[in-house]
């Protein structure tokens, strides 16, 4: 583990503003502010319009279901950041930190802005791949509570501002599952054989299984990675799906009784199908912040920092976590929550679990190329059933094929008499 006291302070801020809150009501609409729609308004001290006749479009990379985008009632943030400041933004979305390297390392398209969760931001700083932030352009961190700011993988935030964070934890369908689970093991368990969900990607899934064996999430050594991935290879009969976004459908449908995932994403799941539940397994839990970053190549990077102060300013902070669920950096947000929301063990745990929290490292190369292989060598192996499956079906697709050839053969001997 490291820079624990993080936690602590971060628990102790909770406590603070837990006090403070009962007696401070929602701010009123500063005089020096601008009402963008009746529920965004911004700083008026920010020149929100100098890009107005630039007819500037900013590509936003984020990850799936992570924004309040106007749905199901809530508030289009992009909407009002467009018609605020007159910048177009087109808005796509990944579903893991891998994909998300993938794409900007094959250099097939161009961000403005990018949403890496810490230690993926650590890697990308290293190899040369974020851009350095200009603070004047970003005055809205200062609404950023410094217990989630200056982590090892971004010392002093030289290039990523927090956008939210949250813990990793078990979600399961309590009509499926009679005793609520108390360890990452349940996963594990022949009783729930083809009925549970597992991480799609390689970091957070093998953090489940190094925390149930007792060991960091941040490996140490290959030795130590092969150990924790023959563990992953030991649960593959008995999970039904390796997912990332299409947890939603399966745990709201009913379709499997558990999966390991985010606690934001939980309680959006909770809202759906309230026979959902939630725990944060006794063996600790990842702890992780998702930030916003610019890639050194962006071609509007003076936008970019306006979109990302944008993002920092309280009513869109509401409106986001109100929207997605996740935990909130902004000071002033957790204030104006729900109750529901805002006192949520799910997204704001006591201080045990914080204590047991774990944030993810950036690996050193050889361990993280190690973790890539043998995680893409086990899921392909996954995807193909077990290995006497796959010569059964090869030898049968070669048996028809030389059934078809000797039939083609007889009928052209037949036909030549």
């Amino acid at each position: 583990m490291r820079k624990l006291t993080k936690f602590r302070k971060l628990a102790a801020a909770l406590a603070a503003v837990s006090l403070t809150a009962v007696f401070t009501a929602a701010p009123a609409l500063a005089a020096d502010e601008i009402e963008v729609n009746e529920d965004i308004s911004v700083s008026g001290d920010y020149d929100w319009r100098r890009f107005a006749n630039d007819h500037i479009t900013l590509n936003v990379y984020n990850w799936g279901l992570y924004i309040s985008d106007g749905s199901d009632d809530s508030v289009n943030v992009i909407s009002a950041f467009e018609e605020l400041t007159g910048i177009k933004v087109n808005y796509t979305t990944f579903d893991s930190n891998e994909s998300l390297y993938a794409k900007m390392k094959s250099g097939g398209a161009s961000y403005d802005v990018i949403f890496p969760s810490e230690y993926m931001i650590g890697k990308m700083a290293k190899e040369g791949m974020l851009a350095p932030l200009n603070y004047d352009n970003i005055p809205n961190f200062a609404n950023i509570g410094e217990e989630y700011t200056d982590w090892d993988f971004d010392p002093a935030n030289v290039y990523s501002v927090p956008y939210t964070w949250g813990t990793t934890g078990l979600i399961y369908n309590t009509t499926m599952v009679e005793e609520p689970p108390t360890s990452w093991s349940a996963l594990w368990d022949v009783e729930y054989t083809n009925n549970v969900l597992m991480f799609n990607n390689s970091r957070d899934a093998y953090a489940i299984a190094a925390k149930m064996l007792g060991l960091s999430l941040n490996p140490q050594s290959v030795e130590e990675v092969t150990t924790v991935m023959d563990t992953l290879k030991q649960q593959k009969n008995v999970v039904q799906a390796y997912v990332m976004d299409e947890i939603f459908d399966k745990m709201e449908g009913g379709e499997a009784a558990m999966a390991p995932y985010y606690a934001g994403d939980a309680l959006t799941m909770i809202d759906e199908n309230p026979d959902l539940a939630f725990v944060h397994p006794e063996e600790g839990v990842n702890f992780f912040v998702d930030s916003m970053c610019i890639p050194a190549n962006a071609k509007n990077k003076e936008a970019a920092e306006m979109f990302i102060n944008y993002m920092c300013e309280p009513s869109v902070g509401l409106a986001n976590c109100d929207y997605i669920g996740y935990s909130t950096p902004i000071t002033a947000v957790w204030e104006m929550l729900d109750d529901d929301l805002k006192y949520s063990e799910i997204a704001y745990p006591d201080q045990e679990v914080l204590d047991k929290a774990e944030v993810f490292t950036t690996l050193p190369d050889e361990i993280n190329a190690a973790m890539d292989a043998q995680w893409s060598e086990m899921k392909s192996f996954e995807e193909g059933g077990s290995g006497w499956m796959v010569i059964v079906m090869l030898l049968v697709a070669l048996a028809i094929s030389g059934f078809n050839i000797w039939r083609k053969l007889r009928k052209k001997s037949r036909d030549s008499y």
